[in-house]
């Protein structure tokens, strides 16, 4: 396999365009009342989902691109404190840098001078394109998780 089309394979996984739900599809007009709302068979409301989404990809990210970067507290560090944003602008904020830091994964992936297979840097045995799976897997999962409580709550 040629190293574009591994990249291109790379930003499919990250966008999820096929098999999977794509992150703009799955938060797509929730209305702001359900955001912070738990249904009765599911662990989390959508605020809980989208910040956990956005927390993760923010940590690989950092981990990938920043040798001093310090990992958040496992698990709490993971998940926001409270069941509901905030306030108003704050899921529109976490959207926003979920997908900001998502287009920064891509252009890695995508930046033919960055070794996919290369060790993360100042690390012994991750590889870029391994945490870049990781990414693209736990996003899937959890847009899963997040559109069964899209369903759940009538959405």
């Amino acid at each position: 396999m040629s190293d574009v089309a591994l990249r291109d394979h790379v930003l499919e996984l990250l966008r999820a365009p096929h098999a999977h739900a794509t992150f703009e599809k799955a938060i797509e007009d929730l209305p702001p009342s359900l955001r912070g709302m738990k249904s009765s068979s599911h662990a989390h409301t959508p605020w809980q989902l989208l910040e956990h989404l956005r927390l993760v990809q923010w940590d690989i990210l950092e981990f990938v691109r920043n040798p001093d970067h310090e990992s958040p507290p496992f698990p709490e560090g993971y998940w926001p404190k409270g069941e509901t944003p905030p306030d108003p602008a704050a899921w529109d904020r976490s959207t926003a840098a979920f997908l900001r830091d998502r287009r920064a994964l891509e252009d890695l992936a995508a930046d033919p001078t960055v070794d996919l297979l290369g060790a993360v840097p100042d690390e012994e045995g991750p590889t870029l394109l391994h945490e870049l799976f990781i990414v693209a897997a736990h996003n899937s999962y959890h847009l899963g998780q997040f559109l069964l409580v899209r369903r759940a709550l009538g959405a």
